[in-house]
């Protein structure tokens, strides 16, 4: 609580702070336990304090950034290029960051070496399991997303392109596999409830990457999932399967029970991130765009 008090000194936040942490959590027999250090893991008490305790690195990496700043200008920010001198981003989403550097892999050091101190003095450290130093044509992770410098295919101009990342696509893999288990009690139309809203959520959370082939590829897998657990629910061959779910005309149906049918992520439109400026809408615009 001190390095907290030493960022707030509204007394109000302070005291709902302290509730929170002394607030112990539920178990799953209903009882109350105590939490002796911490917070619960997934507690909402958790992002802000990272959001409090990170602060301080915000202030150090943007503040030369900032107006009146060393290098708050573009023309500063081109000098220094032409001097051959770092200029460097923070992005952090809660205690998730990505420092991006314009410079050389000293530079990355340096100001990864700047970085420590600072954590420091709020009783953080970087965690080195998570931590890496990687050139944009490697790419990196952040936030689910796979986000690398490419060549656009058929030119010679590179650009920066967001993909989905390999464990998001396995995290969503296994959790198609545990909702359509082939040996599944559970009634079809639960089954499709559950998996529509757990595709469709993670698809619209995905949906500003390089994303098409990736749902095509997932509803697939669905389809067939559900297509194996009603084969083996209801002893069907494949013969007895087309004739459950194709028209007279040999057209496929949609796999439907109780009103709800598997629901396409791929129908999803994927739009690209573009660069908006200012005519992003936010709580503080006067007339949002």
């Amino acid at each position: 609580m001190d390095r907290v008090r030493a960022r707030i000194k509204d007394k109000r936040v302070l005291a709902l702070v302290k509730a929170f942490l002394k607030a112990g959590l539920l178990t799953e027999l209903g009882e109350r336990q105590e939490t002796l250090t911490g917070t619960p893991q997934g507690g909402i008490l958790s992002p802000l304090l990272a959001n409090i305790a990170l602060s301080a690195l915000d202030e150090h990496l943007h503040g030369p950034w900032e107006p009146g700043g060393a290098m708050s200008t573009s023309p500063r920010r081109e000098a220094r290029r032409k001097r051959d001198l770092p200029n460097w981003r923070l992005v952090r989403y809660a205690d998730d960051f990505v420092v991006m550097v314009h410079g050389t892999g000293q530079d990355v050091d340096a100001v990864r070496e700047e970085i420590v101190p600072v954590l420091a003095t709020m009783g953080l450290r970087l965690s080195e399991a998570k931590t890496r130093v990687v050139h944009m044509d490697e790419g990196f992770e952040f936030l689910g997303f796979h986000i690398q410098w490419r060549r656009k295919r058929g030119t010679d101009k590179g650009y920066v392109y967001t993909f989905i990342s390999d464990r998001a696509i396995r995290s969503v893999k296994a959790k198609i596999r545990a909702l359509t288990h082939r040996t599944s009690q559970q009634d079809l139309g639960v089954v499709l409830l559950n998996l529509n809203r757990a595709m469709q959520g993670w698809a619209n959370y995905f949906r500003h990457a390089v994303a098409k082939h990736v749902f095509r590829k997932l509803d697939d897998l669905a389809w067939w999932r559900l297509v194996r657990l009603l084969r083996v629910r209801h002893h069907w061959n494949w013969t007895a399967l087309r004739r459950h779910l194709t028209t007279p005309t040999g057209r496929w149906l949609p796999i439907a029970a109780g009103g709800i049918e598997l629901r396409k992520i791929s129908a999803i439109p994927v739009s690209r991130y573009r660069y908006r400026g200012t005519k992003i809408p936010n709580p503080w615009t006067a007339a949002p765009a």
